[in-house]
């Protein structure tokens, strides 16, 4: 069913953990992405196949398939753990795709594994349908990202704070290779495993990078642009440790994650960061601490360790100049220009700083610019009037500002009470409060009909924090 060619589980043992999911009593299917599946190489056919069924809930390994769990370490809030690992998901192999493009398939929520530590190896629905959302909404806003192919409910109940219907979800990326995969190796001094992971990331992400510190000078780019983004939408990853900090540059492990209603620099969703340690704005400082990891882990393949040291600290310190111009970029977007500048800067903090001061949601505040002109809930605001007139001054020079916000500026993003809503509906029976959000997720650029989808939470809406799901 997938033409499976796995060249991970061709590296050292040593480097993951040969392991199969644990079968489970009753699969059903609940979600398939059938755009990403027909890029997988399956045919409408096999879609609601008993054998795709039973191959996505871990109940039969497909022919090619070699269910390995990964080996990788972190700083999780700053501590180091040297082993982590995949705890709760399974690699059943990689595929080629229709666009030539090598792609993991993974099974998250598929059982315990040798790196589960203490947990079940299990998910229950809520987060499953949560990262189905938010990721295909990332890769609908254009944002690097893993993919999710599948939710399959396991028919057995997974025990948290209560009894819960569990599931596992589908995960597609072009890698799960991350800082702490290279931590893990770095660590024990194992050279020869992190050569071949410096490899393997240069072939899967930047060909044209040479050796350790091309990949490094490349994955500081990438991030640099990356987290830009995620300002640009108002996003919060909430645990960005170095585990979920992804080589390539692309958004990983959706656990505590929200998008801003109102714009709040401070905003901090995840219940487990009670210091503000990932809050938005800490995303740029945070990567950048995540990238000197990285760039540690490689100094022993970078040569004599002085000029290892000043190569890797040049090539970290570039971070701070590339993310700062992908920044600007992006909000001059937001705001109707095409090339913005660095004298753009104070434009651009202005509105952010009048969005702050007057809780003023964060999407719409943006999506009305581009289709009024102004923001229709904020009236009365003589700053915001005086800024105005700024700001159409700076359009004047523009060829299509409006054209230029309009593709900058989603209509509709995955609020949380949405997604809480959709989740809750769903644990009832009910996924059609899922399938429409969904649905309107993947333009999001357009306004839907229903357009409750797009209004910010009402006050008992509110949904003050949000749950990593393991």
């Amino acid at each position: 069913m997938f033409a499976f060619d796995n060249s991970y589980a061709r590296l050292a043992p040593d480097m993951f953990a040969e392991v199969a999911p644990t079968p489970v009593e009753a699969p059903e299917l609940l979600a398939l992405n059938q755009e990403l599946a027909q890029e997988l190489g399956l045919s409408d056919s096999e879609f609601h196949s008993n054998e795709l069924l039973e191959i996505l809930s871990g109940n039969r390994i497909a022919k090619g398939s070699q269910p390995i769990a990964q080996a990788y370490a972190g700083h999780q809030f700053g501590n180091f753990v040297p082993q982590l690992g995949d705890g709760r998901a399974h690699l059943l192999g990689e595929v080629i795709d229709s666009n030539g493009q090598r792609q993991d398939i993974v099974l998250k929520g598929s059982g315990r594994t040798p790196f589960s530590r203490n947990g079940d190896g299990r998910a229950w629905l809520g987060p499953v349908l949560r990262e189905f959302l938010v990721s295909e909404a990332m890769h609908a806003l254009n944002v690097p990202t893993t993919r999710a192919l599948a939710i399959v409910a396991t028919g057995e109940r997974v025990q948290r704070e209560t009894a819960l219907p569990g599931a596992i979800l589908t995960r597609v990326a072009t890698s799960h290779l991350r800082v702490g995969t290279f931590q893990y190796f770095a660590q024990r001094g194992n050279l020869d495993a992190l050569s071949a992971l410096v490899d393997m990331a240069i072939e899967r992400h930047y060909p044209d990078a040479e050796g350790p510190l091309g990949l490094l000078h490349a994955t500081v780019a990438s991030q640099a642009k990356l987290i830009a983004q995620w300002l640009g939408l108002g996003f919060i990853h909430g645990v960005m440790n170095t585990d979920n900090c992804h080589i390539g540059g692309l958004t990983i492990d959706y656990g505590p994650c929200a998008f801003m209603d109102a714009f709040n620099p401070e905003q901090v969703y995840s219940s487990i960061d009670r210091m503000g340690r990932y809050a938005y704005q800490n995303q740029p400082d945070i990567a950048a601490w995540n990238l000197a990891q990285f760039a540690s882990s490689l100094v022993p393949l970078l040569g004599e360790e002085k000029a290892a040291i000043a190569a890797a600290t040049e090539a970290v310190n570039s971070f701070g100049p590339l993310f700062f111009r992908a920044w600007i970029e992006v909000f001059g977007r937001k705001l109707g220009i095409a090339d913005a500048k660095q004298s753009d800067r104070d434009l651009i903090y202005e509105f952010l700083n009048i969005l702050a001061k007057n809780r003023l949601d964060f999407t719409n505040s943006f999506k009305d610019l581009a289709v009024h002109g102004r923001i229709t809930e904020a009236k009365d605001i003589e700053e915001l009037d005086a800024w105005y007139s700024t700001w159409k001054s700076r359009l004047d020079g523009e060829s299509n500002p409006q054209g230029i916000m309009r593709g900058a500026n989603p209509a509709v993003i995955p609020r949380n009470h949405r997604i809480e809503a959709a989740i809750v509906s769903a644990v009832g029976g009910d996924l059609a409060p899922f399938a429409a959000l969904h649905t309107a997720l993947s333009s999001p650029y357009e306004t839907p009909e229903d357009r409750t989808l797009v209004q910010p939470p009402k006050p008992e809406e509110v949904v003050q924090a949000t749950f990593c799901g393991t």
